[in-house]
């Protein structure tokens, strides 16, 4: 694995938390797949990363998978329209 050259700040792609990383860490994989400047790398070059590594672990938050079985939630019913008042009329003399 490479090392890093500087440190870095870079969000967890599972948990959302922030971290930070050392010169001269090894970062596991889904984090390294995250810093994307190869100047925070040592030699300048971006490590390759497998692409079995991104697809591991759970979603991010707030997402979900596509193929779900949950069905569709039905739409609300529209409101009746409101129906203006009556205007009263003035009695004739």
């Amino acid at each position: 694995m490479a090392r890093l050259s500087a440190a870095v700040h870079v969000q967890h792609p599972a948990t959302r938390e922030w971290v930070v990383l050392e010169p001269g860490e090894e970062p596991v994989p889904e984090l390294a797949a995250e810093i994307t400047n190869a100047d925070a790398w040592e030699n300048g070059v971006l490590p390759e990363l497998d692409e079995d590594a991104e697809s591991e672990g759970p979603p991010p938050s707030g997402f979900t998978p596509e193929d779900s079985s949950q069905p569709e939630p039905e739409p609300e019913p529209e409101p009746e329209p409101e129906t203006a008042p009556q205007r009263r009329r003035k009695a004739s003399t």
